[in-house]
């Protein structure tokens, strides 16, 4: 899933690209026989594949990818990984609990560590089986996957995580906004690069 944004400094500004250019951008010299103030790397990329992150809180766009589909004013969908990989979520379909190809571009809030993987499967199980996660009771804005992940880790008790879930907003702030924040650096710059290269002039 990692396209493989490419940033470098030759002459002055960052260029970021898919492919090294074989000429500077901004002042067209060889780049094989150049000297580079910052040296070709690979810039991370935010997002996981939530199979490969047991006991985690993720989130994704309720429509869409991330790369392609996601803006500010669009919904996020969370949800909760099990020790061995699989998605819980909630949403107008009811609960589920399956591993599914709408979750390999995600954002990771949190992840539990080893020791707590028992008690979070324990808990995430208890917390299911409440029958106010059945498809007839959800409610987009009220009743909804939001409501599903922070009942469940008030009752998990881990942390920081569990009390910042008592309040939405608390919550958001803490957790969502930062990681929303960052990714969208990542994601503005990977729309940049669909017309090949983009150097980045500081004004």
């Amino acid at each position: 899933m990692d396209p493989g944004i490419i940033c470098f400094q030759h002459c002055g500004p960052k260029v970021f690209c898919f492919t090294l250019p074989e000429s500077c951008p901004t002042c067209h010299q060889d780049l094989n026989a150049a000297d580079f103030s910052l040296l070709p790397f690979r810039v991370p990329y935010p997002f996981i594949k939530a199979s490969q992150y047991p006991c985690a809180v993720v989130i994704k766009p309720t429509t869409g990818d991330f790369l392609n589909d996601y803006h500010n004013s669009k919904d996020l969908h969370i949800g909760v990984t099990t020790s061995d990989g699989r998605v819980v979520e909630f949403d107008r379909q009811g609960l589920r609990n399956h591993r599914s190809a709408h979750w390999n571009q995600c954002l990771l809030l949190e992840q539990a560590p080893g020791p707590w993987w028992e008690h979070w499967d324990e808990v995430l199980g208890a917390v299911s089986a409440q029958t106010c996660w059945s498809p007839e009771i959800y409610r987009e804005d009220t009743h909804n996957c939001f409501s599903f992940v922070l009942t469940f880790l008030v009752t998990l008790g881990y942390g920081k995580l569990s009390g910042a879930a008592k309040c939405k907003t608390v919550f958001c702030e803490n957790f969502i906004i930062p990681r929303t924040s960052s990714a969208g650096k990542y994601i503005s710059l990977y729309r940049r690069l669909k017309n090949g290269v983009y150097v980045h002039r500081i004004q």
